[in-house]
């Protein structure tokens, strides 16, 4: 997982703008939740490129289940994905009701992540 510590506006978040193997699991997400605790923040930005596929197939239920593991352990996350139109219907859907939240958005820009997570 290609990852890097941010520092800003007197917060730090962890940004993942790749990953080989792609992100996917329940693991995965209890991975990145580890990773906050150790670097004592509970903010994430991830890339759409660090995700994967199954992620944006709602039918799979990998991305509830790695957004309840986010929630569960208070890890705000966004996450960067410029096409969002090119996204499955049901994904869409989903976006638009957890972008209503607190605890994960998605955003076009990495800027609109990052001021939403820093907010």
């Amino acid at each position: 997982m290609n990852h890097q510590v941010i520092e800003h506006k007197n917060q730090k978040y962890i940004e993942v703008t790749s990953s080989s193997p792609l992100l996917g699991s329940e693991q995965d997400a209890l991975d990145l939740v580890a990773l906050g605790m150790e670097q004592q923040t509970g903010l994430l930005l991830l890339h759409a490129e660090a995700l994967s596929e199954d992620f944006f197939q709602l039918k799979t239920g990998v991305a509830g289940a790695m957004l309840q593991k986010f929630i569960n352990y208070h890890m705000k996350t966004a996450v960067v994905l410029a096409d969002q139109e090119g996204q499955h219907l049901r994904f869409r859907e989903m976006v638009s009701e957890a972008n209503k939240g607190q605890a994960f958005r998605v955003f076009e820009t990495r800027e609109a992540a990052e001021n939403w997570l820093l907010g």
